[in-house]
């Protein structure tokens, strides 16, 4: 038998952000009591700003009974003349019975101690005192709080509690609120507590009272509200989904309304005017034609006939803080961008200040413009000398808004206010982009820096973190990342392969670690081969068929990779590699790194002339890349399928078999510059 469950827990205002972190969690926690208790059923979890809701349409009224066998000891080890040993007595004790009740049975041709019960199961509603008790436990939302004279703590107080199951009220406490038949509808409405007569009446009676309950509906609501602004005020509603989370968290009943502020904030970024909003009032920013314009869309919970009062008062919040970011701005632009006072602002310990980190950054950066000074003239247009003094002057100003006044406001739009003060201050094209593009990629997909020598700062500050730390012993262990490392070089992995620029990762490690103390080189290279190895998508052992190679180029390694890894998916490969496993299993006896003669005039069969000709003609060929040269060395499967067939290669002519293995051998180390095909597997 089964009964719909409704557990309402009626709490104060639900901070937005600790509750999407841990919503998953939620629903997890209480699955694994079902499980645990024997209970296991479909549920629905939900939540309001004001209640966590957990629905089941048809609850078990118990658990199933059960039958349960316990083996114990060998009769010969549980009785000594007669007489009960300890085995026995603890067994006994376990089962909750005397030695006599004990029965016997066959354990694998042994007899032993042998107990059967059956336990019947509890009933549900003395169950869910205890269950609530463990999944109140189980919310790990960070800062808690207590209240009143309470110890316990929660994140925020409780005030109501419903358990229902079928038509009765089950009896249940938390934090000192016993369960009743009441629930809370929006304070707008009534502001005392309300009858909910049955489980079946709980969704109409809030609906009824301003609440809507289900999160994808309030979603639901304010993308179509959105859709009617939009269309009737002819206006674009950007759509933060993270926002727009927050939002349905914190609201029961949400209208979108439209609200204006002054034409002169637009003298802003649109980037502060777009983070006043967000950050801080959860407002979403309006365009039209493509521009920010002086609206915003705030989602209100008031429940009201008349909302201008509504729209005015947060027309009235909003004014100040834009007014601050005026002032902000037009303060730094007339103070300039300046890295003085940097050099007091300590970076990490044992790599020194701020300050100190730009010098080894410049010194960075200009190295790896010298090796692609050709592609960066290229692009930009600009010559060697022009370079890099746009160089110098890019990282040094790169950090220069730390110290202004709208990111000491704003600390997430540091080097996007420097881009703004670079620009409106004169400083060069290239020059502010690259202050703007310092920190890209943030993340995976994330956009790349605009040209190669916007790419070549955002590497140099993060190789300067990246070895660094290495240097000063702060390495990441585990899933702890407080620099985010891994990051820096899965940025740095996609800015070489973006622009195809050539980085031997050992080579430039050398090339830079003289800027830093003493450290284990190889321990870098390790970490960043082991993030190229996580972030590249293809067949693990065509990864590492290509590092195997002794490849440490990354753009290389990335082209290898990806060539290798399109020929080994296509359906035929399959059935054709055995023929290129055994080459590589012969060559196991050549020494590959000797030089290897082979002499024609020792052919003595068809297929060895045959093979040698094949090979030689796709060794003297030009390829325009990888996977054109892979396939010609995987098209010689034909000749080497007739040579394995023809030719004995271990024959008892020494000579022969030399000569013999050294073809096999230089064919597997052609296959080896590119990637080791013994690796690969299938």
């Amino acid at each position: 038998m089964a009964q719909p469950l409704l557990i309402e827990i009626g709490v104060e205002e639900l901070p937005a952000i600790p509750l999407l972190k841990i919503v998953k969690n939620i629903e997890k926690s209480w699955q694994n009591l079902l499980d645990e208790y024997k209970l296991s059923c479909e549920f629905e979890f939900i939540y309001t700003p004001r209640r966590l809701v957990l629905k089941h349409a048809a609850m078990p009224e118990k658990q199933e009974d059960q039958t349960i066998e316990l083996m114990g000891p060998p009769v010969a080890a549980a009785f000594k003349e007669g007489e009960p040993t300890k085995a026995a007595e603890g067994f006994a004790r376990k089962c909750g019975v005397t030695v006599d009740e004990l029965g016997r049975a066959d354990n694998n041709g042994r007899e032993v101690l042998f107990f059967k019960k059956e336990e019947k199961g509890a009933q549900t509603a003395t169950l869910l005192q205890e269950m609530l008790e463990k999944w109140i436990a189980s919310m790990a939302f960070g800062k808690m709080m207590r209240w009143g004279s309470r110890s316990d703590e929660f994140i925020r107080p409780i005030r109501w509690l419903q358990v229902r199951m079928g038509d009765e009220s089950v009896s249940a406490e938390l934090f000192g609120v016993q369960s009743d038949t009441k629930t809370y509808v929006h304070r707008m409405v009534n502001y005392d507590a309300v009858e909910v007569p049955t489980i079946d009446a709980y969704e109409q009676v809030l609906a009824d009272g301003a609440v809507t309950l289900y999160p994808k509906e309030r979603e639901a609501a304010i993308l179509e509200q959105f859709d009617a602004l939009e269309s009737n005020e002819g206006i674009f509603i950007e759509r933060d989904a993270d926002l727009l989370a927050e939002v349905v968290a914190i609201t029961e009943n949400p209208k979108a309304l439209v609200g204006k502020f002054d034409e002169m904030f637009l003298e802003l970024p649109p980037e502060v005017i777009i983070t006043s909003m967000k950050e801080h009032q959860r407002y979403f920013p309006v365009f039209e034609n493509g521009k920010i314009t002086n609206k915003f869309v705030v989602v209100s919970n008031a429940y009201t006939e008349d909302y201008s009062k509504v729209v005015a008062g947060n027309e009235r919040v909003l004014k100040p803080r834009l007014a601050d970011g005026l002032f902000f701005y037009r303060n730094d632009l007339k103070n300039g961008l300046s890295t003085e006072g940097l050099e007091k602002v300590q970076f990490i310990d044992g790599l020194g200040t701020l300050t100190d980190k730009i010098r080894r950054e410049k010194r960075i950066a200009m190295r790896l413009l010298g090796l692609y000074m050709e592609r960066v003239e290229a692009q930009s247009g600009k010559e060697n000398a022009a370079l890099e003094k746009a160089m110098d002057r890019a990282v040094e100003l790169a950090k220069a808004d730390l110290m202004s006044e709208m990111v000491y406001e704003f600390t997430e739009l540091q080097g996007l206010m420097g881009y703004y003060y670079a620009k409106a201050l004169g400083e060069e094209e290239v020059v502010y982009n690259a202050i703007k593009e310092q920190y890209m990629p943030v993340g995976e997909g994330a956009e790349l820096p605009s040209s190669i020598f916007s790419g070549i700062v955002a590497m140099a500050i993060k190789l300067d973190t990246l070895i660094g730390l290495f240097s000063v012993g702060m390495i990441p262990t585990g899933s702890k990342d407080p620099f985010a490392l891994r990051r820096a070089v899965n940025g740095i992995v996609r800015i070489v392969t973006a622009y195809d620029l050539a980085f031997n990762i050992e080579d430039i490690i050398t090339l830079l670690k003289d800027e830093y103390a003493a450290f284990d080189t190889q321990l870098l290279s390790d970490f960043i081969i082991e993030r190229i190895n996580k972030s590249l998508d293809a067949n693990p052992s065509v990864i590492a068929a290509v590092f195997a190679s002794g490849e440490r180029d990354i753009n290389e390694i990335s082209k290898k990779v990806a060539a290798l890894n399109e020929i080994v998916s296509s359906d035929v490969f399959k059935e054709q590699f055995s023929t290129f496993k055994r080459v590589a299993n012969i060559s196991k006896d050549v020494d590959l790194d000797a030089a290897m003669k082979i002499d024609t005039t020792l052919f003595a069969e068809d297929a060895e002339v045959s093979l040698y000709t094949a090979y030689e003609k796709v060794i003297n060929s030009t390829y325009k890349d990888y996977k054109e040269e892979l396939e010609a060395l995987f098209g010689l499967k034909r000749e080497l399928d007739a040579y394995f067939d023809d030719v004995m290669v271990n024959t008892e002519d020494e000579a022969l078999k030399n000569n013999r293995l050294n073809t096999i051998g230089s064919i597997y180390k052609t296959f080896r510059d590119i990637a080791d095909i013994k690796e690969i597997s299938i």
